[in-house]
This record gives C-alpha cells, sequence and structure tokens, in this order.
C-alpha cells in the first residue's frame, strides 16, 4: 500500500520542528520532561499544539492564563502548530512533553512507530461537518452522488469517505475537489459541498456577505451534514503522552496533574466563554473577536456536558467506532487510516481517572451535565 500524504508529512517533522518560530520556550530550557526541578521549583513542561493560536486550544491557554498549571506544579509552555508540523511526531522525537492531536493521525503515526498514547480525549464529539447552500439539497450524504465535493484530503476526509460507504457511494459517484482551508469555493459556486470545522469553516460563511440580501447569510441558508448524526464520526482533540516515559513515575505523576489542570481549563472556558475569547485573543491568534468567541463556544459543545465519569474519558465505544472507519473507509487513493487495530497501550483512562479525582476533591465540576451554550452573533468577517 503506497504511503498517504497525511503520513509522509512525519518525514519532514524533525525539519519542521526546527522551524517551529512560534515556540515560547525560553532560552535554555528543555522541553522534554527529563529535566529536573529543584524542590519546590515549578517543573518545565512543553505542549505542542496542532494548529495556530485559536479557540480550539482555549482550555490549554486559560490554563495558563488562571494560573492552574501553577497551582499543580507545572510551568507550561505552548508550542503552537502550523501546516508543517506534525504535533504526534514532535512527542515522539521528544521535542515535547504533550501533544494535542487527532485520534486517527495519531494512531496512524504510532502504526508507523511513533510511542504515543491517549491519556484524555479532551473533544468527545466530531467538530467535521460537511455544509452546502441549503438549494442544493444536499442533507445527507448520499445525496453527494454527482456533486462536486470539497475535502481537505491529508487525513481529514475519512469521516466523509465513511458516510459515502454507509450511503452506498464510491469515490466515483462523486467529483471530488482539493479543497483549500477556507469557504470560497463553496461560496463562489466552485463545488456543492465542503468541508467544515464546526468552529472554524462553518463561521466563515456566516461571516460572510450574502450579495443577495447585502446581509450576512444565515444558518438557514445552508444545510449541514453532521457525522457524529450520520455513525461515522472519528474522535478528534486529544491529550497524547509519550509511551515509553510513562514508565516514569515522576512523568505519571506529572501527567495526571497536567491533564487535571487542562480539564480545569477547559471547564473555566465552559463557564466564562467571554473571558476565554480574550485570553486566546490575548494569546496572538489572527482571527476576530466575534470568530473566536464562536469557536471556544463551539469547542465547548464537542466537549460538554462530558461522560458521567467525566472530561477527558475516553469512551470505549466512540474509540471503537474511531479504530473502525479508520480501517475500513477508504479514499480516493484506495487507502486507509489504519491497516490493523491499534495495540493496548494506544490509550489509557488511568491518568484522566486520577487527574478528575483532584478537580473533584477542589470542587470543579468535571462533567457539566446542565451545560447550555451561549448564542454569538458573528460580525462580518469575524471581526
Amino acid at each position: 500500500m503506497r504511503t498517504p500524504r497525511w503520513l509522509l508529512a512525519t518525514v519532514g517533522a524533525a525539519a519542521a520542528v526546527a522551524l517551529a518560530a512560534c515556540s515560547t520556550t525560553p532560552a535554555g530550557r528543555q522541553a522534554s520532561g527529563g529535566s529536573s526541578a529543584a524542590p519546590g521549583a515549578l517543573t518545565p513542561v512543553t505542549l505542542q499544539l496542532q494548529w495556530f493560536t485559536q479557540g480550539q486550544f482555549a482550555g490549554y491557554l486559560a490554563a495558563i492564563d488562571q494560573g492552574f498549571y501553577k497551582a499543580k506544579g507545572l510551568d507550561v509552555t505552548i508550542k503552537e502548530g502550523g501546516v508543517d508540523i506534525v504535533p504526534q511526531t514532535v512527542l515522539a522525537q521528544g521535542q515535547a512533553d504533550y501533544a494535542i492531536a487527532w485520534v486517527p493521525k495519531a494512531l496512524a503515526s504510532r502504526e508507523q512507530g511513533a510511542a504515543i498514547t491517549d491519556v484524555a480525549q479532551i473533544f468527545q464529539r466530531s467538530g467535521t461537518r460537511q455544509v452546502a447552500f441549503a438549494n442544493k439539497g444536499i442533507t445527507a450524504p448520499a445525496q453527494f452522488a454527482g456533486r462536486k465535493v470539497g475535502n481537505w484530503g491529508f487525513g481529514n476526509e475519512f469521516e466523509l469517505f465513511a458516510g459515502m460507504t454507509k450511503a452506498g457511494l464510491k469515490p466515483a459517484d462523486v467529483t471530488l475537489v482539493q479543497q483549500q482551508f477556507d469557504m470560497q469555493a463553496l461560496l463562489s459556486g466552485e463545488i456543492d459541498a465542503a468541508q467544515a470545522m464546526s468552529y472554524n469553516e462553518y463561521a466563515q460563511v456566516l461571516e460572510a456577505t450574502n450579495p443577495a440580501t447585502g446581509q450576512l447569510y444565515k444558518p438557514e441558508d445552508f444545510s449541514v451534514v453532521d457525522w457524529n448524526s450520520d455513525g461515522t464520526a472519528m474522535l478528534q482533540d486529544a491529550i497524547w503522552a509519550s509511551t515509553d516515559k510513562l514508565s516514569d513515575p515522576a512523568y505519571q505523576d506529572q501527567t495526571t496533574r497536567f491533564v487535571a489542570a487542562s480539564i480545569q481549563g477547559w471547564a473555566y472556558c465552559r463557564d466564562n466563554v467571554a473571558s476565554c475569547r480574550d485570553i486566546v485573543v490575548k494569546a496572538g491568534s489572527k482571527l476576530g473577536a466575534s470568530h473566536q468567541l464562536w469557536q471556544v463556544n463551539e469547542v465547548n459543545k464537542l466537549i460538554w456536558p462530558s461522560p458521567a465519569a467525566g472530561a477527558g474519558t475516553i469512551d470505549p465505544a466512540a474509540w471503537a467506532q474511531t479504530v473502525g472507519v479508520a480501517r475500513t473507509a477508504v479514499n480516493a487513493d484506495g487507502q486507509t487510516v489504519l491497516t490493523r487495530d491499534p495495540d493496548a497501550e494506544a490509550y489509557t483512562n488511568d491518568y484522566v481517572t486520577r487527574a478528575l479525582a483532584l478537580l473533584k476533591t477542589d470542587g470543579v465540576d468535571v462533567v457539566g451535565a446542565g451545560y447550555q451554550p451561549e448564542t454569538v452573533t458573528l460580525n462580518p468577517g469575524g471581526n
């Protein structure tokens, strides 16, 4: 089987690490968890994000801003991601202590030899959507037949192909279009259905002006296919740790504290959406303030309410569905994400269970059973 493009990206990851200009690691400080701290001092920890600074990562930024990491004895540096950075590879190469990565992509890297373990499943639901203008009559995967369907590729496309397969469609039944990481092709009419994240690209169409009215587009102008409802969703943002270092009691303890503070950051963002928007903007996001408010609000929907056991818990059924799609969904190149089931060390609930116990002792609501999202008004261009 040919090596997929989204795995070939890992080949250049070592160079990408060296080019991670957005890293804020102080000079002379080790990025890996092997550095030792004096008694009573904060332990330096580096987290690698999978994309640029935005509301998708608000909980980690909030944990720094609100002092949650410091309260757990950690001095956390966040390394921004980017187009050429593969976070799970950065972690596997020892250039970060933890990484945020989608489960199928990280499992593909693990199958190729990256010793990484999912220690907290932050996003409990998929944020991937397929968006079309409502007048196209596309409300289900079966209606992609004969249409121009955009997708980003690079491992982001497998929910789409799983949904098409479930609907009885083959790749040849649609015209597949390599989509840029925006919605311009949809808005211009070049494609009929576009890939979008609920917290990012979907907002972009609602921030655009409808030429027929001179006003911003409204949700009713579009139809949205949600892979969660279709039953082909895959788990996305998770906290990954070094499998090898998890044999070290000090790293085990550090992992528990890191996961606890991270979840506390997300609980803060659940209850303080506008504050977390401000934290993200202050951290250097290039996106507008209303767009970031939308992002934090929509990301909260992927986390809360969490399983009864608490946020970050890895649901075996959701994991099994993700693995099933990764093993059976075939993209236009005839490739699957995985060629075999991941081994038993690919994920563990041990650390998140301990982390949740710490948070419950501190009185933190780790389930959010009564969670209600806010209503966000988007401004033109997301400003």
